[in-house]
């Protein structure tokens, strides 16, 4: 007769859930530190604020990519909490100023993680792939907010989609905030004016 260990599933269970606790721990480990101004975190430093050996960390993550992959996903995490949909049938003015209110709350947010991306992502692949998928989703985001003033813009659609989304963009927030030294408010009312300006002139263009 075979004798079925009952307590292996729990066993197992357990284990599991354990990693996943070590695993979240060197995430936010990460992210705290890239969030205090540490914008390029060694693997000595991350394992040192999350408790957890060297050894540990490279036993849960096989390398940098795969860390940086973990932790975009924790970062797009972060942004999905903040996003409130945008009813469509709202008037374009409401609409812009809801989504350049939230826009700029999680760029704000992102900005330490954005910064640390920047000076990483030339040698590797997988920072950006994070950018993209940021980017893939805030084109969505964009087309949820500002659909009736996409589809009159007919033939014009996408090059007004690429507009609204160059203007939303880290990079763009980056320019305002970084290199020109805006304070937030300021550089909200930038964003508002741009997109205000570009889908108002799509709704004209529809018109004549």
């Amino acid at each position: 007769m075979i004798e079925v260990d009952a307590d292996a599933p729990a066993r197992v269970d357990g284990r599991a859930a354990r990693g996943e606790r070590t695993r979240g721990a060197i995430v936010e480990a990460h992210l705290a530190l890239i969030d205090e101004g540490d914008l390029k975190p060694t693997g000595e430093r991350i394992a040192e604020r999350a408790g957890v050996s060297l050894r540990t960390l490279w036993t849960n993550f096989k390398d940098m990519e795969t860390l940086y992959a973990a932790t975009g996903q924790r970062v797009s995490e972060r942004q999905e909490s903040l996003f409130r949909p945008i009813p469509p049938e709202w008037p374009l003015s409401r609409r812009i100023a809801e989504f350049c209110a939230q826009r700029v709350q999680m760029l704000e947010a992102l900005a330490p993680s954005a910064r640390a991306s920047a000076l990483r992502e030339p040698f590797s692949p997988q920072l950006r792939r994070n950018r993209e998928e940021a980017i893939a989703r805030m084109r969505r985001e964009i087309e949820l907010a500002f659909g009736p003033e996409l589809a009159q813009a007919g033939e014009g659609r996408e090059q007004l989609l690429d507009a609204l989304t160059v203007a939303s963009t880290w990079a763009a927030w980056s320019m305002m905030r970084d290199a020109m030294g805006l304070d937030v408010e300021a550089a909200r009312g930038i964003m508002a004016r741009t997109l205000g300006a570009l889908l108002v002139d799509a709704i004209a263009a529809g018109l004549r």
